[in-house]
């Protein structure tokens, strides 16, 4: 009887500790999910694409865009679904400078990608070969590659496939790269649809920490808005108004700046600023006298044309045929330039630099910048001005802070809309129209 109970007793304990233990025994390794697999690069970006369709609209059928039905919100979401591809969930891309870039998208039915993959075959050439002991698709003509997991498709253009791969196969559950991981628990533009995010090594010798680029659009524009953070200070601030052309608005392409960089001049140890200057010297340029004299407003215009009068020296033959030179004049059009930058009492200091440089020389009565045509040039204690034609320009008090610049007949907007101690907002707008056309889209 005795052993009986015994039996019992360790059969009770065995099963005990073997309801205790499975769970360890028959454990499943946890599947990392898809935001534990995006890769390491230097730009990062997530979109919300069946948004993004949505948002875009309107500018394809203003623009009249052929084929816009195919990037319809109702289109795109269909091909997804058919296609096991969940697009009601972000899309997350990454790129290098080199070029080479890729996406991660999620699958909800990967039985289905597949079939997505077989209608590929009826437009391009695509092989099929094995990394990693795992099964990949390549497109040689268009260095693409295509590899689909249980809840992901990965898409590849570019030469460092394998070594994106291997991060994605080799991804642990709850181990986000650090780099995206600080991207998306970013809050400034958490609501945009699409939104780019820069951790590229050039940002951070200006001491730029955190970039971040986002799309706004409307039935005309493309608008980029931008957002930097840096890790000190930047002892720079916008001024309320400072000394600007009057007429600028029209120009081709235009820049008028107002700021305040005092306390800039006090940090020559900060990373702008010693970035700043060792770009200028790179082009023998007398950056460091430039900041120092420089009172922060800075206005440039070139667009239209000016009428000037040209002298110039011809040989002529007199009544006994003799050779003489004849000097004249003649009325002549040149591009309209108009500088003005603002100066201290280091202004002169910095002209001079200019003149040993070679940056600005005398000619007859005028200057040349370089090998720009022919300037009037303006000194006093408060600014520099250079213009062509004969009318000075009118000065006025400005408080933009934006570049125009013409490209093509695009015309580019760029403006600093704040900026405060370490973060900086601005925006560019680039008309739609012109670039639809230029790119036969229209």
């Amino acid at each position: 009887m005795a052993k009986k109970v015994f039996t019992i007793i360790i059969l009770a304990l065995s099963l005990a500790g073997f309801l205790y233990l499975r769970p360890y025994f028959f454990k499943k390794e946890a599947t990392p999910r898809l935001i534990d697999r995006l890769p390491s690069a230097e730009f990062l970006g997530k979109a919300n694409i069946l948004e993004l369709a949505r948002e875009t609209s309107g500018m394809m059928f203003y623009n009249k865009v052929p084929y816009r039905d195919f990037t319809s919100y109702e289109f795109i979401l269909s091909q997804s679904k058919m296609y096991g591809v969940d697009l009601q969930k972000p899309a997350y891309f990454f790129g290098n400078e080199d070029g080479n870039w890729g996406a991660i998208l999620h699958v909800s039915d990967s039985s289905k990608t597949s079939n997505g993959i077989d209608r590929i075959k009826n437009f391009v050439s695509i092989r099929d070969s094995i990394i990693y002991d795992t099964k990949i698709w390549h497109i040689p003509k268009q260095k693409a590659y295509l590899h689909y997991g249980k809840n992901y498709l990965l898409v590849y253009i570019g030469s460092n496939f394998k070594k994106i791969l291997n991060q994605v196969l080799n991804s642990k559950v709850y181990e986000q790269r650090n780099e995206w991981k600080k991207f998306l628990s970013i809050k400034e533009f958490k609501n945009d649809h699409l939104v780019i995010y820069s951790n590229w090594k050039k940002l951070n010798q200006f001491g730029i920490e955190t970039a971040l680029f986002a799309h706004d659009s409307d039935s005309i524009s493309f608008n980029l808005k931008s957002y930097m953070k840096k890790k000190n200070p930047f002892y720079i601030k916008k001024k309320s108004a400072g000394i600007a052309f009057a007429s600028i608005t029209n120009s081709n392409k235009s820049v008028e700046i107002h700021l305040d960089i005092e306390k800039l001049r006090k940090h020559p140890e900060d990373s702008l600023y010693y970035s700043i200057v060792r770009i200028g010297r790179k082009f023998g340029f007398p950056i460091t006298e430039f900041l120092n004299a420089w009172n922060g407003d800075l206005c440039f215009a070139e667009g239209g044309a000016q009428k000037m009068i040209e002298k110039y020296v011809t040989t002529e033959l007199d009544e006994e045929f003799n050779v003489t030179e004849v000097e004249k004049t003649r009325e002549v059009e040149v591009p309209g330039y108009s500088l003005l930058i603002s100066t201290n009492d280091k202004g002169y200091v910095f002209v001079n630099r200019l003149f040993q440089k070679g940056y600005l020389r005398q000619d007859g009565k005028k200057f040349r910048v370089l090998f720009s045509p022919p300037l009037n040039f303006i000194q006093t204690p408060e600014f520099i001005s250079l213009y062509s034609g004969s009318l000075t320009p009118k000065l006025i008090l400005g408080e933009q802070n934006r570049v125009i610049w013409t490209n093509q007949q695009t015309r580019y907007s760029f403006q600093i809309d704040s900026l405060n101690n370490n973060e900086v907002f601005g925006s560019m707008q680039i008309p739609v129209a012109r670039l639809f056309k230029r790119n036969k889209i229209n």
